[in-house]
């Protein structure tokens, strides 16, 4: 049966902001192998106390919007962290310990070109198994190396009663789906292939850790069976050579994302950045008959 590999940094490591040898190889070989690696504990609860507390409210005020941005079902919104102090966080944003992991698999001038995340509500409903990215090519029958990495950040202890998000292990090297196709959906002839062969799991991960994924990989978000939203800010970092746009913080967020090792693609504004109304979720024709 497949198990997650979590790795726990020693109090050295996280003062240092270097795994170890043998941490750093374990994570690199779970992503290679897996697509998945959790980083447990290297965030601090400072951090992940204010980022809840604001989130929780702006959650509310994304369901009242009359365009709501659900992904796929009312049990899932689309939801940006605010862009702008006291709400940026340098243990969140340029994690040292999470850019050596990055690194290591993406190679040197890696970007970070994403800050959002989703929230689960409470419902009984779930996603459609899909991959944010597919394979840069279709027909292949060797995959290339990882191109991008999502970095989750959950900001409540999570698992399969809040809607930790289902993960299809080892589906990064699947080369059936692809950016050409279209459609993230996997078909569902694929998905019970697959399931023969690895089955999915639903995480659990404690608020403070990181989920590093392959952005290839499938996965789905699931019901929250309990009364209290399940947020979880999502990043992604990439390859040097990737095509990015620019991501929007506030003027003076600029000492919260610097890193010698990674660069935001990121533009600073000299005005309030209203992170609420511009959030948009991703609803699929087929969708739009589960909401």
């Amino acid at each position: 049966m497949f198990e997650l590999v979590e790795i726990r940094p020693s109090a050295s490591e996280l003062a240092s902001g270097i795994l170890n040898p043998q941490n750093l190889s374990a994570a690199l070989r779970a992503i290679a192998e897996d697509g998945v690696v959790v980083l447990a504990g290297v965030i601090s609860q400072e951090s992940i106390r204010a980022l809840r507390e604001r989130s929780m409210e702006d959650t509310q005020l994304l369901i009242s919007r009359p365009n709501a941005p659900y992904n796929w079902t009312k049990g899932n919104i689309q939801q940006d962290p605010p862009p702008f102090p006291p709400y940026l966080f340098r243990d969140v944003l340029v994690n040292d310990l999470v850019i050596q992991v990055t690194k290591g698999v993406l190679g040197a001038g890696l970007k970070s070109v994403y800050y959002s995340g989703n929230t689960a509500m409470p419902s009984d409903t779930r996603q459609p198994v899909h991959a944010d990215e597919g394979q840069l090519w279709p027909g292949l029958e060797t995959v290339p190396p990882p191109h991008a990495l999502v970095v989750n950040v959950p900001l409540v202890d999570m698992g399969p009663e809040n809607g930790s998000t289902e993960i299809w292990p080892q589906t990064h090297l699947d080369p059936s789906v692809s950016i050409q196709s279209g459609d993230i959906e996997v078909p569902l002839e694929k998905l019970e292939t697959r399931r023969l062969a690895c089955p999915p799991l639903q995480p659990t991960v404690q608020a403070g850790s990181v989920v590093i994924r392959d952005v290839r990989m499938w996965h789905a978000g699931m019901p929250n069976r309990t009364s209290v939203p399940r947020p979880m800010i999502a990043m992604i970092h990439v390859v040097s050579w990737w095509p990015s746009g620019k991501l929007l913080f506030a003027k003076g967020s600029e000492p919260y994302l610097d890193h010698p090792e990674l660069q935001w693609c990121a533009d600073f504004a000299d005005r309030e950045i209203d992170h609420i109304s511009q959030v948009h979720g991703h609803m699929s024709e087929a969708a739009t008959k589960l909401v």
